[in-house]
């Protein structure tokens, strides 16, 4: 069994500064390619931020100098770092991860989603 969690969203001002993280757990043998979505209401779930297992990141052009995506590979977790959030930033954020387990099966994994609200 393969869980990811999410955690730190909340409430937040225009032009402030959330911290998302997400932690994979279970019986993994391998955490590969990581990444955030966000769903906002009444739109299509659309890609934030994706990082390679050797680190090498992409951005969605909304999220180019503004967020910034990371990894921590021996503790199986991913940073989202936002700063300057705009209302427009407001959804249901999302952790992906493709993992092998150790019964060696490959999958792609979701978390629960976080919400994030812009507003002042």
């Amino acid at each position: 069994q393969v869980q990811l969690e999410e955690s730190g969203g909340g409430l937040v001002q225009p032009g402030g500064s959330l911290r998302l993280s997400c932690a994979a757990s279970g019986s993994i043998f391998s955490v590969n390619d990581m990444a955030w979505y966000r769903q906002a209401p009444g739109k299509q779930r659309e890609l934030v931020a994706d990082i390679t297992r050797d680190g090498k990141s992409n951005y969605a052009d909304s999220a180019k100098g503004r967020f910034t995506i990371s990894r921590d590979n021996a503790k199986n977790t991913m940073i989202l770092q936002m700063n300057s959030l705009k209302p427009k930033d407001t959804a249901v954020y999302y952790c992906n991860a493709d993992i092998i387990s150790r019964s060696s099966e490959y999958a792609s994994y979701w978390g629960q989603g976080t919400q994030v609200t812009v507003s002042s």
